[in-house]
């Protein structure tokens, strides 16, 4: 096994406002899957670079939590710059970017539209 993470799904009630408030936090495109049972929308990856994936996933069984798991989303060079559209796409910082050790990097957490603790991650 290369790597213990190979796909997670952020759970939401509002579809449309889940992948807006992604879209403009991530500034990126996210395709939207519908299938009869649930609506889904995949998050940026590049899976033949050796990275994996993720969506964000609305229907039955997928609740929003600010307790379990924590996803940490790829903060790209510096996290400070996806972290400032949190609260402008209308979610909260929770906690600001912060350093968790020599060559370890920063993280920081947030609160998405939907109810969800996510965190970013990055080493500058």
């Amino acid at each position: 096994m290369v790597n213990s993470l190979n796909w997670f799904e952020i759970p939401a009630t509002d579809f449309e406002r889940a992948k807006t408030f992604y879209e403009k936090v991530l500034d990126a495109q996210i395709h939207a899957d519908p299938s009869p049972h649930m609506q889904y929308a995949y998050l940026p990856s590049e899976p033949q670079n050796g990275g994996f994936g993720g969506a964000i996933a609305c229907g039955e069984n997928f609740v929003p939590s600010m307790t379990g798991t924590t996803v940490y989303l790829d903060g790209g060079n510096d996290l400070s710059v996806p972290l400032a559209r949190v609260e402008s796409a209308g979610g909260k910082v929770i906690l600001p970017k912060t350093a968790i050790g020599e060559n370890r990097g920063f993280i920081a957490l947030f609160i998405d539209t939907e109810g969800n603790k996510v965190g970013f991650h990055s080493l500058g």
